[in-house]
């Protein structure tokens, strides 16, 4: 298991244990954004309950993803990345618990992300950024490519297609 110690939390591969965790941080994240293009509505119609932990589990099979767990081995953040587009990886999640964002745990995992992509020879990363992690992907290079648009429980959102080029070792 790869382990990546910083100074108040450390970053390790998902393992079944904390699906329940990974569940609820994602749907705690989604219901306490505070942000004018997010209203209740959309919010619930992005997360109205907290997936079962076996979906989690299903989806970290197929794909790759890391955890941000604090000094009490507690979740504060996580991330996946699509492994089935030939060396393409699709960034599908990046979460932070609310009461621990702006401390530089989505960089790390960003950067977790990044360095495995690159060793496993990844050409580029994308994801479709919402309009509050645009900025973040923005600062680590990752460039517009379109806007797009998804429907979801009657719901319209709005986000972000962006991709990186990743240097080929």
């Amino acid at each position: 298991m790869e382990n990546t110690q910083l100074q108040h939390f450390s970053i390790i591969d998902f393992t079944h244990g904390y699906a329940k965790q990974v569940s609820e941080l994602y749907h705690s994240a989604v219901q306490q954004i505070n942000h004018p293009r997010y209203p209740q509505a959309k919010l619930d119609a992005w997360s109205a309950a907290p997936r079962s932990t076996k979906f989690w589990q299903l989806r970290y099979q197929r794909n790759r993803a890391w955890l941000a767990l604090n000094h009490q081995q507690q979740l504060v953040g996580f991330i996946s990345v699509e492994t089935h587009f030939k060396h393409r990886g699709y960034i599908d999640c990046l979460y932070v618990a609310p009461d621990c964002q702006h401390q530089g745990i989505a960089s790390a995992l960003l950067n977790q992300l990044v360095q495995w992509t690159e060793k496993q020879h990844y050409s580029h990363l994308s994801v479709d950024a919402s309009y509050l992690s645009k900025a973040l992907f923005e600062k680590r290079g990752f460039s517009l490519k379109q806007i797009s648009y998804q429907q979801k429980r009657g719901q319209t959102f709005t986000g972000f297609y962006m991709q990186k080029s990743l240097i080929l070792r």
